[in-house]
């Protein structure tokens, strides 16, 4: 059975691109005006699903509290979650080792092992799947009171995925077999030596 990863950097491989958004600024304002336009397109499809006033119109001053002490905790827990979900799938691709952290403009999980292309698109599709089925049905069981809470967390989770799908999008047209190191700061891809890279998925 082939590899999903490699500890080590074959010899005939060699840098094809790198993605480093603390350094990369102009990628990283497109990136972030993208997240942003999912999130208005969500909030208002939400809106048209239960009416932004329902999370607004509560009865006391404990209500409000609860449900903002709520929604705070759950952004707080969605971000070690999402980061989780990227790490455990790095472990289960043959990482030897994941790393954890904080940049101070977002949270990363990385690690320094090689992944080829399929392993490492399931890797960055991971939290995006995942907590959007869990936050779905959630959301279709919770009813209206608690509906916007949870909704805010996939809106979250929807544009906050935007850097993953424009990495999916970039490998798209790559051969199979390019390597991937992620490690959380800066991902660099090495392509084999002599390769047609008209070779897509």
């Amino acid at each position: 059975m082939k590899k999903l990863s490699l500890t080590y950097l074959p010899e005939n491989y060699d840098p094809l691109m790198r993605i480093a958004l603390q350094k990369d600024k102009k990628l990283a304002l497109f990136l972030n005006l993208g997240a942003l336009l999912i999130a208005v397109l969500m909030f208002i499809l939400g809106h048209f699903i239960v009416p932004i006033a329902e999370f607004r119109e509560l009865e006391n001053f404990w209500e409000y509290l609860l449900r903002y002490v709520v929604l705070i905790a759950a952004f707080v827990a969605y971000i070690f979650l999402h980061e989780l979900a990227h790490g455990v799938c790095m472990k289960c691709f043959g990482a030897v080792k994941v790393k954890y952290g904080f940049t101070g403009l977002y949270a990363y999980a990385g690690s320094e092992s090689y992944f080829y292309k399929i392993p490492y698109i399931i890797i960055a599709l991971a939290p995006v799947v995942l907590w959007g089925v869990v936050l779905l049905l959630l959301n279709c069981a919770a009813g209206t009171y608690w509906f916007w809470n949870i909704y805010f967390i996939q809106i979250s989770n929807i544009s906050g995925a935007a850097g993953d799908l424009y990495v999916i999008y970039s490998f798209s047209k790559l051969p199979r077999d390019i390597l991937i190191q992620d490690t959380g700061v800066s991902m660099t891809v090495y392509s084999r030596r002599n390769i047609d890279r008209n070779k897509g998925f």
